[in-house]
């Protein structure tokens, strides 16, 4: 992928983009490969700016990793796209060819599947969902891999739950939808996969049940989630937030690089050392 370029860039994109631990991860991983002629930076971009900003990238770029707003309106940028992407209209990696192409990809979905494996979860049952966003769907793209009954989503409103619906039947995953006053009910499930702001599932700390399965809670900041800390304190399994993040950054780096296997441990000690830096 280098080319006739010595020096590549690549960088995250999104608004607000702040608080991305992409560039520490990225970062830790060119160190450890010994990438010395790569850059990874961060920039904001919001929706009306993407379109000029990807046009003024030079040969020099190798790829962009995006977060929202940018995930779907990257897609009519791109020359080709990813069925994984495709799948969930969700475009979170970009990689430039030496061509000149623009190739969309999505590293979350096959992130949180690896995710879980890395916890011995290679297949389950059935899972419950928290909430409806679009990290939802990429949940739910996942489960399509590693599930084989039913998907209860828990959601507040009746839009939410014909949304989730809809994506269980685009992604052919079961999907029953049930009240969020009902959340309650889905801490028993073999999995359960968080995919609310910071806050929403505080509540339900309260009411983890003795000897919890898995919860998988998509948040990283703050660490932990005070339904992670419970679910832990009565021996859960918690795959958390970070762990989603790095094996996502890990796939884009061998996607942008061409170079593999991506330092897992390492860019993992970068980020918690970052997190810790922040006070989590």
């Amino acid at each position: 992928m280098t080319g006739t370029v010595s020096k590549r860039r690549a960088a995250v994109l999104g608004s607000p983009i702040g608080h991305s631990l992409s560039p520490v991860l990225h970062r830790a991983a060119y160190d450890a490969l010994g990438l010395k002629h790569w850059s990874y930076d961060s920039f904001e971009v919001d929706e009306e700016a993407l379109p000029a900003f990807v046009e003024r990238l030079g040969p020099e770029w190798a790829g962009l990793s995006l977060t929202m707003p940018l995930k779907r309106a990257v897609i009519p940028l791109l020359d080709s796209v990813s069925d994984t992407a495709a799948s969930v209209e969700a475009v979170n990696t970009v990689v430039f060819t030496e061509d000149g192409r623009r190739l969309g990809d999505n590293t979350d979905i096959p992130g949180m599947v690896a995710a879980l494996r890395e916890r011995g979860i290679e297949q389950i049952d059935s899972a419950a969902i928290l909430g409806a966003g679009a990290t939802a769907s990429s949940a739910l793209a996942a489960l399509a891999r590693i599930c084989t009954g039913e998907v209860v989503a828990y959601v507040r409103s009746e839009a939410r739950a014909a949304e989730m619906r809809q994506w269980g039947e685009r992604l052919d995953v079961d999907v029953r939808t049930a009240d969020w006053s009902d959340a309650e009910r889905a801490l028993r499930a073999p999995l359960v996969v968080a995919t609310t702001p910071a806050g929403t599932t505080d509540v339900l700390a309260a009411v983890v049940p003795e000897s919890p399965a898995t919860l998988f809670d998509v948040l990283y900041d703050p660490w932990p989630t005070p339904l992670a800390a419970r679910w832990s304190m009565y021996g859960g399994a918690v795959v958390g937030g970070l762990d989603l993040l790095v094996h996502q950054a890990v796939l884009q780096v061998e996607r942008m690089t061409g170079i593999g296997p991506a330092p897992l441990d390492a860019m993992r000690k970068a980020g918690e050392h970052a997190l810790a830096a922040r006070g989590n």
